[in-house]
């Protein structure tokens, strides 16, 4: 444990786990202070001996929803921008909305939210339904993954 400069109530823990299979973990980690006042935290992290960008739970939040949406997903490279790119598509294909953002690392796995309100390209209500979207994201080795899902409109 390192406390930071000039304030004792803050700090940073690491700890080097070696040799660890590919997999799944979770650690708990339950600290007291100089009170014996208690604290735990369960981080959850996956050992992967690929560094290819990976994209987990990607979705969109309030799904259905009728006025805005945000989306969001997991990725396996912590310290990379990215430029990400949704399209929204009619159940017949014709694209409706195309969503572009550059998302600089905060040093985590998760990106999100990124909002929508609902608007087409030509800033018209899209009807009610089921649409579809391409999350297309790229790192700066200009690799592009890309995951479909869809999105329901209630209103």
């Amino acid at each position: 444990y390192v406390s930071e400069v000039d304030n004792f109530m803050q700090g940073k823990a690491e700890y080097q786990f070696a040799d660890l299979p590919n997999g799944d973990y979770s650690v708990t980690v339950k600290a007291w202070d100089v009170f014996n006042n208690s604290s735990e935290v369960k981080v959850d992290f996956t050992v992967l001996s690929d560094t290819k960008l990976q994209l987990k739970h990607v979705l969109n939040y309030p799904n259905p929803f009728t006025e805005s949406t945000a989306f969001y997903f997991e990725h396996n490279q912590p310290y990379a921008d990215f430029d990400v790119s949704i399209q929204i598509f009619s159940p017949s294909g014709k694209l409706v909305k195309t969503i572009e953002q550059y998302w600089p690392s905060d040093g985590g796995y998760r990106v999100g939210p990124m909002h929508w309100d609902g608007l087409d390209d030509f800033g018209s209500r899209i009807g009610r339904g089921v649409y579809f979207y391409r999350l297309r994201v790229r790192p700066s080795d200009g690799k592009t993954i890309e995951v479909y899902q869809k999105l329901v409109v209630l209103k």
